[in-house]
């Protein structure tokens, strides 16, 4: 792809992400996501309806009139986007493949994290370490990640969830919050999930294309396994073959599901051909509460 072509692209996602970002999320994003606590801001005249236990006594006794103590939110957090780039994830039966979907989606959380002032930084992984991107704030670092989400070209053939955890654990000591985008074909990464999710706020982004689930009744396909490249012939017409894929996708679903619910780690669940406006909004509203 030329660089005209390239810069299209990358210009075509950030001009719909940011404005969900703007319109939709960033109030939401806010609000789901708390500070690392109070801190003093300023003292201020007393006015009626003030909390008495915030009065600064010192500073009225000294003035003769009552004041308070003002607090407010420390607010900047770290976003790390951990995303999966396996040959696996390049992968689709609909207009959006599961790359480009979780790229989407990746600048939708950064621009809303731009907007609220919070630095956004990139693990790019397969069954490895492809890229790291240091959390930084600004408009043209989170251009950057965008380009690289939808261009990097990977060199690793499999999935491996535990690589960026433990490269997580190793690269970020105070907490951040890490979304990990996978559709979690991984050997087990139990351990080190529990590890991640003690020191920061972990959430799992698994994504999927719809075929994956309902497997279509399509007659004889070829079928090829991107990270092993094993092909083999099957007969999608066939109500047990078609059911043998669907339970793998389920049993995948169900152990990511339950591995994140053990580690207290929150989950969501995509399919790319439909809307993440709705599950995000849950998302964010279910967090706010809690």
């Amino acid at each position: 792809m030329d660089t005209t072509a390239l810069i299209k692209r990358v210009r075509k996602v950030e001009i719909k992400t940011r404005s969900l970002s703007s319109h939709i999320f960033s109030g939401e994003y806010h609000s789901a996501f708390k500070g690392r606590g109070m801190s003093f801001s300023e003292v201020r005249s007393y006015q009626y309806g003030d909390e008495v236990r915030d009065i600064d006594w010192n500073v009225t006794a000294r003035t003769g009139e009552p004041h308070i103590k003002v607090f407010e939110e420390e607010r900047e957090l770290t976003i790390m986007l951990l995303v999966d780039i396996s040959p696996s994830v390049y992968f689709g039966t609909r207009e959006v493949w599961k790359h480009e979907w979780m790229a989407e989606v990746s600048a939708v959380l950064g621009f809303s994290a731009l907007q609220n002032n919070d630095k956004v930084g990139l693990i790019l992984f397969s069954d490895q370490i492809e890229m790291y991107i240091p959390p930084k704030k600004g408009r043209q670092h989170l251009l950057r990640i965008i380009r690289e989400l939808l261009f990097f070209t990977p060199t690793g053939k499999k999935t491996d969830v535990n690589v960026p955890l433990e490269y997580l654990l190793n690269v970020i000591k105070k907490k951040c919050i890490a979304f990990v985008f996978s559709d979690f074909m991984s050997p087990s990464y139990e351990l080190t999930l529990k590890l991640a999710a003690k020191r920061h706020d972990i959430i799992g982004m698994h994504v999927y294309d719809p075929v994956e689930s309902d497997f279509p009744s399509v007659g004889l396909v070829r079928l090829k396994d991107p990270e092993t490249g094993k092909t083999i012939l099957a007969d999608a017409s066939d109500q047990l073959v078609r059911r043998s894929f669907e339970d793998h996708y389920t049993q995948r679903l169900t152990e990511f599901r339950e591995l994140f619910k053990r580690a207290k780690s929150d989950t969501m669940s995509f399919a790319v051909d439909q809307s993440y406006i709705q599950e995000l909004h849950k998302f964010f509203k279910r967090r706010a509460s809690a």
